[in-house]
């Protein structure tokens, strides 16, 4: 019996020993877990090398802007100390075209001269006629007269 126990436990080491990963098995996934460090590694330089990037190109608006800004600043400057000396510069206001008025036609008061319309006059089309019913909307047929 001990010959059979000693058989059976030299199979159970066999056969764990056999359901392990070959050797070829554990080299792949040392080259898959160290191509996979070398892509992170890679990205992190690239993600890197892009932020200096990004930072060197605001660097560069932020010295552009600080350039207008002193440019600026030394224009007036000249401007105030050149308008010291003499009379100061005023700015002509460009004179509007005059606009002819219609004598007749829509918007114009009494024919013939330049008054305007007085709005709310009454004249044409503005009261109803004595004894006229106001207008129905609404209910009835477009057209149709006596409903």
């Amino acid at each position: 019996m001990k010959k059979f126990y000693s058989l059976v436990m030299v199979a159970g080491l066999g056969f764990l020993a056999a359901c392990g990963p070959s050797k070829e098995e554990l080299e792949a996934r040392e080259k898959a877990r160290e191509d996979s460090i070398a892509a992170v590694e890679k990205a992190r330089l690239d993600s890197i090398a892009a932020a200096d990037a990004l930072k060197l190109q605001q660097d560069s608006i932020a010295a552009a802007m600080e350039k207008m800004r002193q440019d600026s600043i030394a224009a007036a400057e000249a401007a105030a100390s050149k308008g010291k000396g003499g009379k100061k510069p005023t700015a002509k206001k460009p004179e509007e075209p005059k606009k002819e008025e219609s004598k007749t036609g829509l918007g114009a008061g009494k024919a013939g001269t330049s008054e305007p319309a007085k709005l709310g006059s009454g004249k044409v089309g503005t009261e109803p006629a004595k004894g006229a019913e106001p207008a129905k909307l609404g209910k009835g047929k477009a057209g149709v007269a006596g409903k």
